[in-house]
């Protein structure tokens, strides 16, 4: 996982306030080797033979590194789950439910920092999954299915012509998700393959019409 790749990319979406807030001597990288380090002490193997880490988060910050982040709180704990999530997949780590990263100021001296980290299920028991839309947005996934269309009560509209009304659903099944297309008239797609029913794999592009949706398991 790069944490300069981190950095830049966070670096990039606050723009000048990045260098303006931290004052203290605190930057995001910091924060970010610490909640990996947590991960990587926290690691232990399930019954299915798996190595599982925390999942869930809490960035101890002091109260004026809380008042600094304020600004670019929610692009800060946004880049921590996404790191968290690439240092998983790059160490072959498995979570039991969806990333959750917030920050929260406590006793700790302004410029230094804690993490807390925990293993917390998913919603059900389902395991971490997620479908990450062309827009960035980020659909968790549990024990409810999902469905794709251009109909306006579906789970995930989609304005592409390509697309049917009700083109495809994404199903819980055991630890994992199927992607199920119903019959739609340009059909669904697996990294370019059509499908008709077909088991999701930590980083599968999905296709539907013209528009691309990632999976991520971890």
């Amino acid at each position: 996982m790069s944490l300069k790749g981190f950095e830049r990319r966070l670096e990039q979406a606050v723009e000048g306030t990045f260098s303006r807030v931290f004052r203290s001597g605190l930057r995001p990288v910091e924060i970010g080797r610490r909640l990996t380090r947590e991960m990587d002490i926290g690691r232990s193997i399930d019954v299915r033979g798996r190595t599982v880490v925390p999942n869930d988060f809490t960035v101890v910050l002091s109260e004026e590194d809380r008042a600094s982040f304020e600004e670019i709180a929610d692009s800060l704990t946004r880049e921590l789950a996404d790191a968290a999530r690439e240092h998983a997949r790059d160490e072959g780590y498995s979570f039991l439910g969806p990333v959750a990263v917030v920050l929260e100021a406590g006793g700790v001296r302004t410029g230094t920092c804690q993490v807390r980290a925990r293993l917390r299920e998913g919603h059900g028991g389902a395991g971490a999954g997620s479908l990450v839309l062309p827009t960035g947005d980020r659909i968790p996934l549990g024990e409810d299915v999902i469905t794709i269309g251009r109909r306006a009560e579906s789970t995930i509209v989609l304005s592409d012509p390509n697309v049917s009304r009700n083109h495809a659903e994404i199903r819980p099944a055991g630890a994992g998700w199927v992607l199920v297309d119903l019959g739609s008239t340009n059909g669904s797609r697996v990294n370019g393959a059509r499908i008709s029913i077909h088991p999701l794999e930590d980083g599968n592009e999905i296709s539907f019409g013209n528009t691309h949706i990632w999976f991520e398991a971890s």
